[in-house]
């Protein structure tokens, strides 16, 4: 698509991150920091807006992939951890 300045809805938008993938990175790192309870309920959290975060990265008006492949990753980290914090 070429860029015309008479047609302002043509000009190419910066990308941005998308809100779930900042939701799915707190959520992870919470997961670390709560009891255990919340630990497990924050890290499901993560996992879900990770997904999500990463399905609307495809766009390329959207970033956040990585952030929420990283929040993938933490989340069952996060659940070790609360199960471990559990039991002790």
């Amino acid at each position: 698509m070429t860029y015309h300045p008479q047609y302002p809805q043509n000009r190419p938008t910066a990308a941005h991150f998308s809100l779930p993938s900042i939701i799915a990175l707190a959520a992870a790192i919470g997961a670390f920091f709560v009891s255990a309870g919340w630990g497990v309920f924050l890290a499901i959290i993560a996992i879900i807006f990770g997904l999500i975060g990463a399905i609307l990265a495809f766009s390329p008006t959207v970033r956040g992939g990585i952030i929420s492949i990283l929040a993938i990753v933490l989340a069952p980290i996060g659940i070790i951890v609360a199960i471990v914090r559990l039991v002790i």
